[in-house]
C-alpha cells in the first residue's frame, strides 16, 4: 500500500482532518493532501512524527507490499495455527499484529487471524505455560491476569470492528457473525442484536440469530414466531429441492431414484405436519408416468378425500405462534372441482379410462 494511502487510512481512523494533521506536524494542509494523493512524499524527518501521530509503527507507515495472494494468506494463517500450538499466546498476538499492520489492506488476514486467536483463547485460554505473560510485561512489571485478559478483549474487539468496515460483503457477514458470538458469550444481548444490522440481505442465518437474542432477553413469543417461520419456509424450499431432484431422475429414466425422492417428500411432509393432501400428492406424477393403475387410483382417491386437509398446518402445534391467512371462501371447493376435472380430462390418465375402479372414483366425486 503506498504511503499516502496508509496516511489517509490511519488519519481517518483517528478521526483527524487533513488540517488537524497538518497543524500537529507543522506543515500545511495542502501538503498532507498531496501526500495522500500520491503527488509528493513526506520529508524523511517527518516519518517518525507521522507514525507517532497516527499511532502506527514505521513498518506500517512504510508498507509498500502488494496485496497478498490467497496462497500467501493461507500460509500466514497456517503459521499462526502452528505458533498457537507452540508459543506463548501473547507472543503470537504480537506476531500476527505485525503481519496485519504490514498488510493493512488485507481484510481476510485481519478477520481470520482474529477469529483464530479468539477461538483458541476461548477453547484453551492463554495460560498454557509459565512464559504466557512474558510479552505482556510493561516497565518491568508483569500485568495481572484480569488486565491481560482485558487487553486481549480490546485487541480482538478492535480487529473485529475494523473488519466490519470491509468493502467485501462476505467479510462483513463473517465478522458480524463472529461479533454476534462474542457478545452472546459476554451476555451483552443488546450489542449482539446490533450485530444483526451488519448482515447483508443474503445472509442465511440472520433470523435464527435474532431468535436467539429474543429467547435470551425474554421475548419468547417473538423467538417462537421467528423459528416457526423459518421451519415453515424450510419445508417449502426443501420440498421444491426434492421435486427438482425427482424431475431430474425421471428425465434420466432412473425410477429408483425418482421413487426415493418421492418417499423423502412424503417423509418431509409428515415431519413438518403439512397434512395428508400434500403427502399423497408427492407420488401422483410418478404413478402416472409408470402407468401404475393401482397406485394412481389410490393416490387420486386420497387427494379427493383430503382436499379439506390442505390447510391443516394452520392448526398444527408446530406453528402455533404464526398467523396464517384464511383461504378465500370457496377456494377448497373450487380446488376439488378442478381436481376432478383434471382427472376426467388429462390425456396422461387415458390408460385408466376403461378401469371400473377409476370410473367409480370419478363418478363418486362428480
Amino acid at each position: 500500500m503506498p504511503i499516502g494511502e496508509v496516511i489517509r487510512k490511519y488519519r481517518k481512523e483517528k478521526n483527524m482532518t487533513q488540517e488537524d494533521m497538518a497543524e500537529r506536524l507543522g506543515v500545511t494542509a495542502p501538503a498532507v493532501n498531496k501526500w495522500e494523493r500520491g503527488n509528493s512524499y513526506p520529508d524523511i524527518m517527518l516519518l517518525a512524527p507521522i507514525a507517532r501521530l497516527l499511532d502506527i509503527s514505521l513498518d506500517t507507515l512504510l508498507s509498500f507490499q502488494a496485496e497478498l495472494t490467497e496462497e500467501q494468506i493461507n500460509g500466514i494463517l497456517l503459521e499462526l495455527d502452528q505458533k498457537l500450538d507452540t508459543e506463548p499466546y501473547g507472543e503470537v498476538v504480537t506476531w500476527i499484529t505485525n503481519k496485519i499492520e504490514t498488510y493493512p489492506n488485507c481484510d481476510r488476514l485481519l478477520l481470520h487471524g482474529t477469529i483464530m486467536l479468539d477461538g483458541r483463547r476461548l477453547l484453551y485460554g492463554t495460560e498454557k505455560d509459565e512464559d504466557a505473560n512474558r510479552s505482556l510485561q510493561s516497565g518491568g512489571k508483569t500485568k495481572d491476569r484480569d488486565q491481560v485478559q482485558a487487553e486481549y478483549d480490546a485487541f480482538i474487539l478492535r480487529n473485529y470492528r475494523k473488519a466490519l468496515e470491509s468493502e467485501d460483503a462476505a467479510i462483513r457477514d463473517q465478522t458480524a457473525d463472529s461479533l454476534f458470538g462474542w457478545y452472546l458469550r459476554k451476555d451483552d444481548y443488546e450489542k449482539a442484536e446490533e450485530c444483526l444490522s451488519y448482515f447483508s440481505a443474503s445472509y442465511p442465518d440472520q433470523e435464527r440469530k435474532k431468535a436467539v437474542v429474543c429467547r435470551k432477553t425474554g421475548r419468547r413469543d417473538e423467538a417462537y414466531k421467528i423459528l416457526e417461520g423459518i421451519l415453515f419456509r424450510n419445508y417449502t424450499e426443501n420440498s421444491s429441492l426434492f421435486h427438482e431432484l425427482y424431475s431430474m431422475a425421471l428425465e434420466e429414466n432412473d425410477t429408483a431414484r425418482a421413487t426415493a425422492m418421492v418417499e423423502k417428500q412424503r417423509s418431509l411432509t409428515k415431519v413438518f405436519e403439512m397434512g395428508k393432501y400434500r403427502e399423497a400428492s408427492a407420488g401422483l406424477e410418478l404413478a402416472v408416468c409408470r402407468k401404475d393403475a393401482e397406485e394412481t387410483i389410490r393416490i387420486a382417491g386420497e387427494l379427493l378425500e383430503n382436499v379439506e386437509d390442505l390447510y391443516c398446518f394452520t392448526e398444527s402445534d408446530l406453528y402455533r405462534h404464526m398467523v396464517f391467512k384464511e383461504p378465500k371462501e370457496g377456494f377448497l371447493e373450487n380446488l376439488k372441482e378442478n381436481l376432478k376435472k383434471n382427472f376426467r380430462e388429462d390425456a396422461a390418465l387415458d390408460f385408466l379410462k376403461d378401469d371400473e375402479r377409476w370410473k367409480a372414483l370419478v363418478q363418486e366425486h362428480t
